[in-house]
């Protein structure tokens, strides 16, 4: 996620230079073959009126388009803010709990309190990963993509390994889902603390409701890995910004050639380049903003969030080292 207020020249070259650059050369071969078809008495160029007409409709389009994907990445972003809430709820359930039980001795209720507490830190990090374990979409030949791809998370397995014993990570790490079966180890150890008395069925129950609630939010972030944004608004919005974009000089063309001071038809070549580069990044905004799990530069900051959650929790059980906070790297929160 980006950190800065502003985007730097830098980046903003990077997401729209090669349209700059063909915008260019297709408004000056429409200049060109515009000023040598005058001579024939024939002409290419279209009214604008209808022009502006599909370039309305396109904005607004492609303004909708926008609003769904931002939708989607601030969904993404409400589900982690609550993971961050509630794991903090499920550690001082696991301390204030514990802390009252008569029938564990000290050393007893320290021990099953880090572990219970280090093995949420693993469900968060093993649901990071998971999220960014896939790509959706091959995006590969996107232009505005590939310099910007982050190191993928997926073989960052260390951050779970180091909260759970060797035994228990080779048993979750063998399923298809290890964030699931995380959670069923804590619930296993619920049941087992209610059985010998350490904890009481009230208890009992408001930890469990704790631990249903990470498993919806699990699901509502699957829900949005899993389900693309519906391909018929991102493909034609995106081949409605081309048309536009590829009529544009035909429009512009007629409009310079006939300004009463004179001759200033070479006009239309930066203005069509201008206009084409303010459509296709807005096309642009919605497409890098609907798969917010993708780890890309424009999603939800889950390695922040992690090491977030990380220093609340550690320091709650009084454990040192507390790790340092994330910072952005290159303007850039992982």
């Amino acid at each position: 996620m980006f950190v800065k207020r502003k985007l730097s020249p830098k980046v903003v070259f990077k997401f729209g230079w090669k349209n700059i650059i063909w915008a260019t050369l297709w408004s000056a071969l429409v200049v060109f073959v515009y000023q040598e078809l005058l001579d024939k008495k024939y002409h290419i160029g279209i009214p604008y009126m209808p022009l502006s007409t599909i370039g309305i409709a396109v904005a607004f389009y492609v303004g909708f388009k926008n609003n769904q994907a931002y939708d989607r990445f601030w969904e993404g972003r409400k589900i982690w803010g609550g993971i961050v809430n509630y794991s903090r709820t499920w550690a001082n359930q696991v301390l204030s709990y514990l802390d009252c039980s008569q029938s564990l001795s000290k050393e007893e209720i320290d021990r099953i309190e880090r572990r219970l507490v280090h093995r949420h830190l693993a469900w968060i990090n093993t649901l990071r990963i998971q999220l960014r374990y896939t790509t959706i979409f091959d995006r590969s030949n996107l232009s505005y993509v590939p310099s910007f791809r982050l190191e993928n998370d997926r073989d960052n397995l260390t951050d779970i390994s180091k909260h759970i014993s060797n035994e228990e990570y080779e048993k979750v790490m063998s399923k298809v889902n290890p964030a699931t079966h995380i959670n069923r180890l804590q619930g296993a150890d619920l049941s087992m603390l209610k059985k010998n008395g350490s904890i009481t069925d009230f208890q009992y129950v408001n930890m469990m409701t704790t631990l249903e609630e990470f498993y919806n939010l699990q699901g509502m972030c699957e829900r949005i890995k899993s389900t693309p944004f519906p391909r018929q608004f991102a493909y034609f919005g995106s081949l409605f910004v081309w048309i536009f974009i590829g009529l544009l000089p035909f429009g512009m063309v007629e409009e310079f050639y006939h300004i009463e001071d004179g001759n200033i038809v070479w006009l239309t070549v930066p203005f069509s380049a201008l206009v084409s580069w303010i459509f296709y990044t807005m096309e642009i905004v919605g497409d890098v903003s609907e798969d917010p799990f993708e780890n890309y530069i424009n999603d939800v900051p889950m390695t922040a969030i992690c090491r977030t959650i990380e220093r609340d929790l550690l320091q709650l059980i009084d454990e040192e080292p507390i790790p340092e906070k994330a910072q952005p790297v290159d303007d850039i929160l992982l």
